[in-house]
């Protein structure tokens, strides 16, 4: 089928969005409840395909065309809704299920990051920038951000759209609009999965699976698209059935709660920002400390970024075992470096050594991991080491690096003993260090 036509979907767009508003006042102006988003989303397509029939038949009488095929109209009476309904011609990438992100420059320059790795061009968006921005402003209502402007006074916008995804958008700042979204995929991940696609050996998998049953605290570490919230979906997937679960997080991205099968109780919290007039905002470190008082089992933390982390760490020395994180660095000793600087920028003004303390108390294990590849039909995402931390010595925190993948390998091995305290705790949830150690 021949591209659809642009400028007819805007004109139709146009005509069906007129007479919604029509219905819209008639209904008011009887008394009568307004429509619910389901059915004026339904009365749309209804309009549209009025608009349509209409169009086709002025086309006929003046022996422009003749009737075109019927999947041409379905695609025309789709792209339409989407048009008043959705995100434009956003909205078929945003609903396509191979992709994770969607990164624009610009209407006519959009890059595609498919969810196997590969990157490549996407089609324009729209026909101007204008009119792109005017749809990042249309993603603002719908999230139910209607009174947040987009403008050169406001030149940037983060929102959350109807699906879960997240889409940030600046402009006037740089030469032309950009506006990334990052797809909310209800990933259904297991470690069995991330397993079998190459990301760790048996021996890992059954290290983490005794890590998080034996109420380790860990936290995962990596660079961005290294597959930290993948592995973090996972790692909290083998959580036990019973126990519940309150997450936090700057988008809800984890899911656990759609995933009733596998968790009986689950709270996820997200991130709000200030209203228009600066207020209302609910900060990650908010969400942490409220955390702490709803009765959890495991505290869940999606990314750790700024003031957050002293209270993930405080809640991890006070009893809430088996909490779960990640963070971004390029190592799994940086981690210690990022978390001291998250520590002295925040209110607190932690200095280095009391961040440092804090962290050797709380966390058990610092799980980083890695990309590799020349070309992203080649990348491969993986565990590359695991750090077990063991104390402070007055002026450092003191780890041991227990799994290692050697240069040019992607498979992480055995390097060294883990603690005897923690190898107990591991061995009773089924892994064998020595066993590990000889294969």
């Amino acid at each position: 089928m021949d591209a659809i036509d642009q400028a007819l979907v805007r004109r139709l767009r146009e005509q069906a969005a007129e007479k919604l508003r029509t219905a819209r006042r008639g209904r008011a102006e009887l008394g009568a409840a307004l429509f619910t988003d389901d059915e004026e989303r339904e009365l749309g397509r209804s309009l549209i395909l009025d608009a349509l029939t209409e169009y086709r038949r002025d086309q006929l009488l003046s022996g422009a065309a003749a009737m075109p095929p019927a999947e041409e109209d379905r695609a025309i009476i789709d792209a339409v809704h989407a048009a008043m309904f959705g995100l434009g011609r956003l909205q078929p990438l945003i609903e396509d299920q191979s992709l994770n992100n969607i990164e624009i420059n610009g209407c006519d320059r959009v890059w595609l990051y498919g969810t196997d790795g590969r990157i490549e061009r996407g089609p324009a968006v729209a026909d101007s920038d204008e009119e792109l921005i005017e749809w990042v402003r249309t993603a603002a209502t719908y999230a139910g951000l209607s009174s947040r402007p987009f403008d050169s006074v406001h030149p940037r916008l983060e929102v959350r759209l109807p699906d879960g995804s997240r889409l940030c958008a600046v402009m006037s700042v740089v030469e032309r609009p950009s506006v990334s979204i990052r797809l909310y995929r209800h990933q259904r991940v297991t470690l069995d999965d991330v397993r079998r696609w190459g990301g760790f050996t048996d021996d890992v998998q059954a290290f983490l699976t005794a890590a998080v049953h034996g109420r380790c605290n860990l936290m995962v570490s990596g660079q961005t698209f290294a597959g930290k919230t993948t592995l973090l979906r996972a790692l909290g997937n083998t959580i036990p059935f019973h126990e519940r679960l309150v997450t936090a997080e700057h988008f809800l991205e984890l899911g656990f709660q759609h995933l009733p099968d596998l968790h009986r109780d689950v709270v996820a919290m997200e991130e709000r920002l200030a209203n228009a007039e600066g207020v209302g905002a609910v900060t990650l470190l908010d969400l942490v400390e409220w955390s702490r008082r709803m009765n959890p089992d495991r505290i869940i933390v999606g990314e750790v970024i700024g003031d957050e982390i002293v209270a993930m760490l405080d809640a991890m020395t006070q009893g809430e075992d088996g909490s779960l994180s990640t963070i971004h660095a390029r190592d799994s000793k940086l981690v210690f470096q990022r978390i001291a600087t998250y520590a002295l920028k925040s209110a607190a003004r932690m200095p280095v050594e009391a961040a440092g303390m804090l962290t050797a108390g709380a966390l058990d294990f610092i799980v980083h991991v890695a990309k590799t590849g020349d070309s992203p039909e080649l990348e491969r995402r993986y565990i590359s080491s695991i750090r077990e931390v063991t104390g402070w010595d007055g002026t450092q925190v003191v780890s041991s690096e227990v799994f290692a993948a050697s240069p040019g390998s992607s498979v992480a091995v055995p390097v060294a003993p883990i603690s005897e305290p923690r190898a107990a705790i591991l061995a009773r949830h089924g892994y064998d260090q020595r066993a590990a150690a000889t294969r």
